[in-house]
């Protein structure tokens, strides 16, 4: 199986999640109390921690979890900045920057503040707006062996245009196979 590369603080914008099979990021009303003890690669946290200059996230997201020191469970500390139409009823928290503007300037906002490390967009309305504009550089993505059914969709664009994407750890086509049984399951 291929794992991704370390990653580089080298400026990007990533669309970085992690999410349920069927493609969910959070349960309904962004709950997170799905999400198991996932295992990873040893050391994938601290890069990210060394290599994230700046977070760029939406106002449903910041309003169900409004706490910067939060990220990598307080790991990581930086500039946040939070993008909303409506920042005059946002309450002031440390590091955090309400932005009510085009999500182009709040990307070069962010990428500013970032000072060369990589934006992470963690807002999935806020990452699709950059994907359908070309500003997004790269998906990171921990799919987690669960299926919610129901909640905050990674994409969700009814009506739009199928995105291609290219696998960047492995063959550029090459189609993943994962395999998952149903805990308490019986039989082979």
């Amino acid at each position: 199986m291929h794992d991704t590369s370390p990653r580089t603080a080298d400026g990007k914008v990533l669309w970085h999640f992690s999410m349920s099979l069927d493609g969910f990021v959070a349960g309904p009303g962004h709950a997170m109390d799905w999400m198991p003890e996932a295992t990873n690669r040893p050391g994938l946290i601290e890069e990210y921690v060394a290599t994230t200059g700046a977070v760029l996230g939406g106002r449903d997201g910041w309003d169900a979890f409004p706490h910067a020191g939060a990220v990598y469970s307080g790991a990581w500390s930086g500039p946040v900045f939070v993008l909303t139409s409506h920042p005059e009823d946002a309450e002031p928290a440390d590091r955090v920057t309400f932005l009510s503007c085009d999500v182009a300037e709040a990307v070069e906002i962010a990428r500013r503040a970032a000072a060369g490390k990589n934006v992470e967009v963690l807002s999935p309305s806020i990452g699709r707006q950059l994907l359908e504009r070309g500003l997004l550089d790269e998906m990171d993505l921990h799919v987690l062996p669960v299926l919610l059914g129901d909640g905050v969709r990674l994409y969700d664009n009814p009506g739009g245009s199928p995105v291609s994407l290219e696998f960047v750890n492995g063959d550029p086509v090459e189609e993943i196979n994962l395999r998952y049984r149903p805990i308490g399951a019986t039989g082979g």
